[in-house]
């Protein structure tokens, strides 16, 4: 990998928070769940890693602070989005044969052609801009916009916040990359098929300008009457759990701080995604969600899963 400008950002951050916490590589992997000769190579520059999660816990490790968090996701998307640039760089053309000679009356013809071809190019320059695919006017495939990503403030993120609202994404257009627009971008790269990354590279900015994925899901009526019907043992409480847990909402998505997420109306995790044999993608399901959440509820009948809203339920463990 030949490293980037924006590479060498990222690894000098990642050094920085290593040389802070004194450990060794070794130790910091065993911490993280990786190798350490795999973080020496991002340390070093060599590499970047694929998922993000792996940076968070390597950032954990090394005591960074909310900030420092922000400000890595930021550097990691940024150095992400730009090994795909280089990687798809196109190669460089082999330098064109020498014109020959021309003959006058071949001279007399070249001027002809380019004369018409200059007046085509004057009349399509003299043709206003489209804003349509074909004329550009697409602004995060400009420069200004390399990858968008969490902490950033600008009319990138307002653009990508546009193209969510446009997809039946409910969230505000102020052109704050927070909390909110994370669990948006998360739930829509999710439904696109794209790794869940949370920040904004050239796939997902394909797939935003493409308008192919559809947002649009139940109304918050909708799933608490769902939930009544398939937790007839204790509906009230039920209704209560998923309110708390993700406000009725079946995109909902949770980052913990361990780099898993939580997914869907019941906030089911990625470990117990795995227990039942679903997926991200089926977690936004609001049926298979709640009927997941009531096979987890029928193992001991009670929400025993759901501790930080269940003790807010006096009667979620009867």
């Amino acid at each position: 990998m030949i490293a980037s400008a924006q590479t060498d950002k990222f690894a000098a951050y990642l050094r920085m928070l290593k040389a802070r916490s004194g450990r060794g590589f070794d130790r910091l992997g065993k911490q993280v769940g990786t190798s350490g000769s795999s973080l020496h190579r991002y340390c070093s520059g060599l590499s970047v890693p694929v998922d993000y999660r792996v940076v968070h816990s390597f950032a954990k490790a090394c005591g960074a602070s909310a900030e420092e968090l922000r400000e890595l996701h930021q550097l990691w998307a940024l150095a992400d989005a730009d090994k795909d640039a280089v990687a798809e760089e196109p190669p460089v053309a082999p330098e064109p044969p020498r014109r020959p000679v021309l003959t006058s009356r071949s001279a007399v013809f070249a001027a002809v052609v380019t004369a018409l071809v200059g007046a085509l190019v004057w009349m399509a320059a003299d043709r206003p801009a489209e804003s349509s695919a074909e004329g550009g006017g697409r602004l995060l495939y400009s420069a200004a916009c390399p990858s968008v990503a969490m902490g950033q403030r600008d009319e990138c993120v307002a653009e990508v916040q546009d193209l969510l609202a446009r997809a039946n994404g409910r969230i505000a257009v102020d052109g704050s990359f927070g909390p909110e627009t994370l669990r948006r971008l998360t739930a829509f790269q999710v439904l696109a098929g794209l790794p869940a990354k949370g920040v904004v590279d050239a796939p997902t900015k394909d797939a935003l300008y493409a308008q192919r994925t559809t947002m649009r899901t139940w109304s918050p009526a909708e799933v608490e009457s769902r939930i009544r019907e398939v937790f007839v043992e204790a509906p009230d409480t039920a209704v209560s759990i998923a309110r708390c847990s993700s406000f009725l909402d079946p995109l909902w998505v949770l980052p913990n701080t361990n780099g898993s997420r939580n997914w869907g109306v019941f906030q089911i995790s990625d470990a117990r995604l795995r227990d039942l044999d679903g997926t991200a993608l089926r977690a936004f399901d609001p049926a298979w969600n709640i009927e997941a959440a009531h096979r987890l509820w029928a193992v001991r009948h009670d929400f025993h899963d759901w501790p930080s809203c269940a003790a807010a339920q006096p009667s979620a463990t009867r």
